[in-house]
């Protein structure tokens, strides 16, 4: 287990714990959540070592790695990702000027997304970790995903655009991959980091039961402050910020079944609404947003 003394994204010892959450997903074991007072970033505390957490993403509900559509909460996914994919390809384009590129995808799943870049004629590099979603994107989309260590062996400067969707606040070694994310981009290209926010108004609804804490399984909890704060240790900087409007409908159905054991659609689509609504007017406050990285 991994016990933090300092905060494991601005490394002061500023932290103490605020709530309890519940692992809904596997174990149903209980995790504290720690938060930072220096740079505003959370954390999950005591979670398991890298080797050790591989356990807690066996389900055939976790749906980056299953691809599943089982239920109506995975079956509105993915009518939904239809339309989020090309809204991510036409991000990409606008904001790094290229309609075709080099594209590196960490965390790639089953390989949705580097098929949409790969059709829109761009040069893709995937990497995943789980073998079984690895083989799924070569059979569903005939692209070949790395493994995940593979990221330390690419060619320095040799990507437009990175992209993490979701993928970040996975990840152990937080501060070697950010600055090996700066190492690849090529001087103009661009970093897109999309996580949840966990000051957004459907967290703060839910409190111990909003889904996209997700522990054990999300290490870190993000709030706007603390990612400016963590690309400014690497000498990255966040030139933008663009929200995602689907999260707060699709984290506020998950955050309803965890709340009382069965979804509430009426009561989930509310909390969505009212969270995106807040978010209009101050995308710092969207359930997830898109961070646009570029260098310093």
């Amino acid at each position: 287990m991994i016990h933090y003394s300092n905060c494991p994204v601005c490394q002061t010892g500023s932290v103490r714990s605020v709530l309890a959450a519940a692992d809904n997903t596997v174990s149903h074991k209980i995790f504290d959540i720690w938060e930072c007072s220096a740079c505003n970033a959370r954390f999950t505390q005591d979670v398991p070592e890298q080797d050790a957490i591989g356990v807690y993403y066996a389900a055939e509900s976790y749906i980056s790695h299953s691809d599943t559509k089982q239920g109506f909460i995975n079956k509105a996914y993915h009518t939904v990702r239809k339309r989020t994919l090309a809204s991510k390809l036409g991000l990409v384009q606008k904001e790094t000027g290229k309609k075709q590129g080099n594209i590196l995808d960490i965390g790639c799943g089953t390989g949705a997304f580097l098929h949409t870049m790969k059709e829109a004629g761009w040069n893709v590099t995937g990497l995943e970790p789980d073998e079984t979603a690895r083989a799924k994107a070569t059979a569903l989309y005939q692209v070949e995903p790395l493994p995940s260590p593979e990221l330390f062996n690419l060619k320095p400067r040799s990507f437009d655009a990175i992209t993490m969707w979701h993928v970040l606040e996975h990840v152990h070694q937080l501060h070697e991959y950010i600055g090996q994310l700066k190492n690849l981009l090529a001087e103009k290209g661009r970093i897109f980091i999309a996580v949840p926010n966990y000051t957004s108004r459907d967290a703060q609804s839910y409190k111990a039961n909003w889904a996209a804490y997700d522990v054990p399984r999300h290490l870190y909890h993000f709030s706007p402050q603390s990612m400016k704060v963590l690309m400014k240790l690497h000498g990255l900087d966040v030139i933008k910020m663009k929200p995602m409007w689907f999260d707060g409908f699709y984290v506020s159905m998950l955050s309803e079944q965890y709340k009382n054991g069965k979804g509430n659609i009426v009561a989930a689509c509310w909390n969505g609404l009212l969270s995106n609504i807040k978010a209009i007017f101050n995308i710092e406050k969207c359930s997830s947003v898109i961070y646009i990285i570029s260098k310093t």
